[in-house]
């Protein structure tokens, strides 16, 4: 595993562990996920994305812990991917 950065560098907050869904086209189990809804990246998605391509969607930061690469996850409403948020290895999720 690289030496993943563990907060988001647009908000600050702690990044939580998120299983990647089955049939997904990443071979990782997990990424490590910013779900801060005041987080910038995540608020200025929506308008980019209406702007961009007249959809009502937004994206929230993510660290590849294999190698450390940060990007995106495409999310459609607050609560889009919760759900696959787990404990980390130190029992945070949060």
């Amino acid at each position: 595993m690289a030496d993943t950065p563990r907060t988001c560098p647009h908000c600050g907050s702690r990044l939580k562990k998120w299983l990647v869904p089955e049939g997904a086209t990443w071979s990782e189990e997990f990424f490590f996920v910013c779900f801060n809804d005041d987080c910038s990246y995540y608020r200025d998605g929506w308008n980019w994305m209406m702007e961009q391509y007249k959809q009502h969607a937004s994206y929230r930061y993510m660290v590849n812990p294999t190698t450390g690469v940060s990007s995106s996850i495409p999310v459609w409403s607050d609560s889009a991917t919760r759900g696959m948020i787990v404990e980390d290895a130190e029992g945070d999720d949060e």
